[in-house]
């Protein structure tokens, strides 16, 4: 009976592999594990305009043998401002409610869903309270982070390929940024010294013209 329920999911979570490699959740990639279709991993894009742009965040959908007919849990790894890492999640499409839990929703239905919660403010068990500024601090975190993760970096290649492309456009910004610093500097002792050398000039013209008046006059005294 076991080995039936095994076999059931195995097929329904084939099935649902190949509708989301054809009709992709956005700013979702989700991964089976090869030696084991019954755990997913996911990676969250951070959507533009919210907290978490810039942003991947990597985690895990695992799945009953009974599946399609119970939820899985959901986990988050990858630290996020939103849900506690390495957590079951509480939400109405895990294992937290099997009461609301759908047979007929796909793992695409559980993606979507768990982007729309995350996007959310409503807590839950399982998520944190931080503000924007943390997210956004986090979001920029998250690219070195993943690539961290040798599972991560098994599994997402492609998306590696997208971090290590922005931390080299990000660490090429720096460079320009303190060469455009460093260049300011320089043209700011350069004009201090500038200025420092006129007042020097200055000083000097004034006490050489004193010293021309001074002796005109004694000059002039010892004429009379």
């Amino acid at each position: 009976m076991s080995s039936r329920k095994s076999n059931s999911a195995t097929a329904r979570l084939k099935q649902d592999y190949m509708r989301l490699k054809k009709d992709p959740v956005p700013y979702i990639t989700a991964e089976p594990l090869p030696t084991n279709i019954l755990e997913w991993h996911y990676v969250v894009t951070g959507p533009e305009t919210t907290p978490y742009e810039g942003g991947y965040y990597h985690g895990k959908l695992v799945f009953p043998k009974e599946f399609p007919f119970k939820p899985p849990s959901i986990y988050m790894i990858t630290p996020n401002g939103r849900f506690k890492t390495n957590t079951r999640l509480c939400l109405s499409i895990s294992d937290f409610h099997p009461d609301t839990w759908n047979p007929a929703w796909s793992v695409s239905t559980i993606l979507t869903g768990l982007l729309s919660f995350m996007n959310e403010k409503s807590p839950t068990m399982g998520s944190i309270d931080t503000t924007d500024y943390d997210k956004r601090t986090l979001a920029f975190n998250s690219l070195e982070f993943n690539l961290r993760d040798k599972q991560f970096c098994e599994l997402f290649p492609d998306i590696v390929v997208q971090i290590q492309a922005e931390l080299d456009k990000r660490a090429a910004l720096n460079r320009s940024m303190e060469n455009q610093s460093q260049s300011q500097q320089v043209q700011e002792s350069s004009n201090l010294q500038s200025i420092l050398t006129n007042i020097v000039v200055l000083i000097g013209f004034a006490a050489f013209a004193f010293t021309v008046k001074f002796v005109m006059k004694t000059s002039y005294s010892d004429a009379e």
